[in-house]
C-alpha cells in the first residue's frame, strides 16, 4: 500500500507507446489526501502523439501534469500544497532530471560527450514549467503497475491515450525503410576522417541545439562498415535528406560523429 503525504500534491505519470503505426500516449492522475488520510484521485486525459518515442510520451506526461497547474486556471491549485511530487515508473526520466535541472541548461543542452541532449525541447520546456510552478518538484520512481493502484490507473490512461490519434507531433522525424538487415547500433562506424557513400534512414533538425541528426547506412562496397546502420550530426550548413544517398566526409572524433563535409548527392541512374 502507498502512503502519501497530506501537504504534497501528487501526480502520477506514465507514457505508453503503439509500434505500429508510431504512437504515444501519456497518462497523467493527481492524487490528493485530505487530514483524515483520505485520498482523491482525479484523471486527466490527454489525446496521443503520432510518431512519439516511449520516452518522449513519459516525458511528456511530466509537462502535461505540470502545465494543468500552472495555467491561469488550475485543474487543481497548488497553492495550499507544501511540494508537488511526481511519480513515475520512467528510469529515463528520473535518472536524466538532475542532470537537466543542473547541468544540462547550462551546457546549452550538449552534454559531457560534445552530443546533443536527446528530447532537449521537451526537458527545457519541463525545466521551466518546474520553476514556473513556484514549488518544490520531486521526481520519484515508482515500481510500475503490479506494484502501485494508482501506477496501473496512470498506464490505463495513456494506453487510452495511445489509441486516440489527435495529429500533433512532439518531434518532427523524416522517415524511409533502410535497406540493411542490421539494427541501429550507435558507434558501429568508427569516426577515422574518412569519406565513405552514406544512405539517410531518417533526419531531424534539433531546434534547441540548432543541429541535424540523422541515422544513416553505410553503402560504400569497399567498406568495412557497409551495412552498418549508426547516428551522426551535422551543423545547420549541411543538410541531409531522408531516402537519399551521399558522398561525405566525416570528423576523426569516436565519441562525437560529425559529418564535416557533403560533396555531392548520388542520384541513382
Amino acid at each position: 500500500m502507498e502512503y502519501l503525504d497530506e501537504n504534497d500534491l501528487n501526480i502520477y505519470t506514465d507514457g505508453s507507446s503503439y509500434a505500429s503505426p508510431r504512437r504515444g500516449g501519456i497518462g497523467i492522475l493527481f492524487v490528493t489526501v485530505d487530514d483524515e488520510g483520505n485520498e482523491r484521485t482525479d484523471e486527466y486525459p490527454l489525446p496521443g502523439y503520432d510518431g512519439a518515442t516511449n520516452n518522449q510520451a513519459e516525458l511528456e506526461a511530466c509537462i502535461e501534469a505540470l502545465r494543468a497547474i500552472t495555467k491561469r486556471r488550475p485543474f487543481i491549485d497548488p497553492a495550499p500544497f507544501r511540494r508537488i511530487v511526481i511519480r513515475t515508473d520512467s528510469k529515463y526520466v528520473v535518472e536524466n532530471y538532475s542532470h537537466a535541472l543542473y547541468e544540462w541548461q547550462s551546457n546549452k543542452w550538449m552534454k559531457r560527450d560534445g552530443n546533443p541532449v536527446a528530447n532537449a525541447q521537451q526537458w527545457e520546456e519541463l525545466i521551466k514549467l518546474i520553476f514556473r510552478a513556484g514549488k518544490r518538484v520531486e521526481i520519484r520512481w515508482v515500481k510500475g503497475h503490479r506494484k502501485s493502484a494508482h501506477n496501473k490507473t496512470a498506464d490505463k490512461l495513456a494506453k487510452e491515450s495511445a489509441a486516440q490519434r489527435s495529429g500533433q507531433r512532439l518531434s518532427i522525424v523524416k522517415v524511409r525503410r533502410k535497406k540493411s538487415d542490421r539494427s541501429v547500433e550507435p558507434g558501429s562506424v568508427a569516426m577515422r576522417g574518412q569519406r565513405m557513400t552514406i544512405r539517410i534512414v531518417t533526419d531531424e533538425f534539433l531546434r534547441t541545439q540548432r543541429m541535424n541528426k540523422y541515422k544513416y547506412e553505410v553503402m560504400s562496397a569497399r567498406s568495412e562498415f557497409r551495412g552498418c546502420i549508426d547516428v551522426i550530426y551535422s551543423e545547420p550548413g549541411i543538410h541531409l535528406s531522408a531516402g537519399h544517398t551521399y558522398y561525405v566526409q566525416v570528423n576523426a572524433e569516436p565519441r562525437r560523429p560529425r559529418v564535416v563535409k557533403m560533396f555531392r548527392e548520388i542520384v541513382p541512374v
